[in-house]
Parts: structure tokens; sequence; C-alpha cells
């Protein structure tokens, strides 16, 4: 398993940077020589269990301000595009302190890859960020019923956590999470 290094002052420029630092794209140059321009989005997840979250994507642009996140790109330095990505995330955050930023996995390989890269660089960005982890649960009432919503769906609630760094590859979160940690922010 190939472990990511987080590195701030190793980035790529951005290409185009949204005044509020919500999107940018930067050009990431691929192991094929070719290069690829990436999306990244910052947009708030509405979800009424996770106030305040917004969700932290990136990608191949895939039209009217989307991207492609189920794509296998082959980047020539991976460790500077989840520094680009990550950096973005901080400098977001940095304007707008009050939210918390999430991380999906599209699939459990990229759950897998955001968990190794949380517990790999916990040492360089523990001064930066507090680190969450969220599981979801059902509740389960005292009669052995579960809560459902109008329809009979059970209602699926999220319980953020701080990140447990012992916690392996096996037992991933379902949601990534971090917010600004506001006593040791350094930056020039």
């Amino acid at each position: 398993m190939m472990t990511i290094k987080i590195d701030f002052e190793n980035t790529y420029p951005p290409v185009n940077l949204n005044h509020d630092f919500s999107t940018m794209t930067f050009e990431s140059p691929q192991m094929d020589g070719s290069t690829q321009l990436l999306l990244v989005k910052i947009d708030h997840k509405h979800d009424p269990f996770l106030p305040n979250v917004c969700n932290l994507g990136f990608g191949p642009p895939g039209g009217n301000d989307s991207f492609i996140d189920n794509i296998r790109l082959k980047h020539a330095d991976i460790h500077k595009v989840f520094s680009t990505v990550l950096f973005q995330g901080l400098s977001f955050l940095e304007l707008h302190p009050e939210l918390t930023i999430g991380i999906d996995g599209s699939d459990d390989l990229r759950a897998a890859l955001y968990h190794r890269i949380f517990r790999s660089n916990k040492t360089y960005l523990r001064p930066l960020f507090n680190s969450i982890g969220v599981d979801w649960y059902v509740r389960i009432f005292r009669d052995g019923s579960y809560e459902q919503d109008t329809q009979g769906y059970y209602i699926a609630k999220p319980k953020p956590e701080p990140f447990d760094y012992k916690r392996t590859r096996h037992d991933l979160y379902r949601y990534y999470m971090f917010t600004l940690n506001r006593t040791n922010v350094f930056r020039d």
C-alpha cells in the first residue's frame, strides 16, 4: 500500500480559483506525459444531521460545474495532487472557520486511501486540522423496533467522533471530516 505524504509547501498552482475558495482547477501531470485538468469543489452537504458540513470532492471536470470522481488516473505525483486538494480545503476553512469539510470516498478503495492519508499524516495535519471520523447508525428502540421515517425507511444518522488513528483499513469510517484547528494554525 502506497503512503501519501501531504506537504502544503509542494502543491500545484491554481488555473482558476473562485473568490470564496469553493472551487479551483489545477493541472496534474500524468504518468504518460499528458496533463489532466482537475476540479476541486467544496459545497454544502445540506444534511440536517450534519449541519455546517461542506463536502470536498475532486476529479476531471464533468460539465455543469461538476466533476467525475469514479475515473482512475495515473498522476505523476500523487502526493502533490492530494496536497493541493487538502490545501484547498485548508484555504476554504480559513475563510469559513465555522464550517466543517467532509470527504466521502466514491468506493471502498478510495475510502481506504483517505483513511491512510489521515493516519499517515497525523503529525503533519494535527496542528492544522481536527480530524473526525463518521459512522452511521439506525436507532433501535427498547421494544426492538428501529426508527423509521413516514414511508417506513430506516433513518440513518451520522455519529461523528474524533478520528481514531488505531482503526485499520479493515474498519473504515463512512465519512471523513475535518475542521480548522484554531489553536495551532500556522501560515505565512
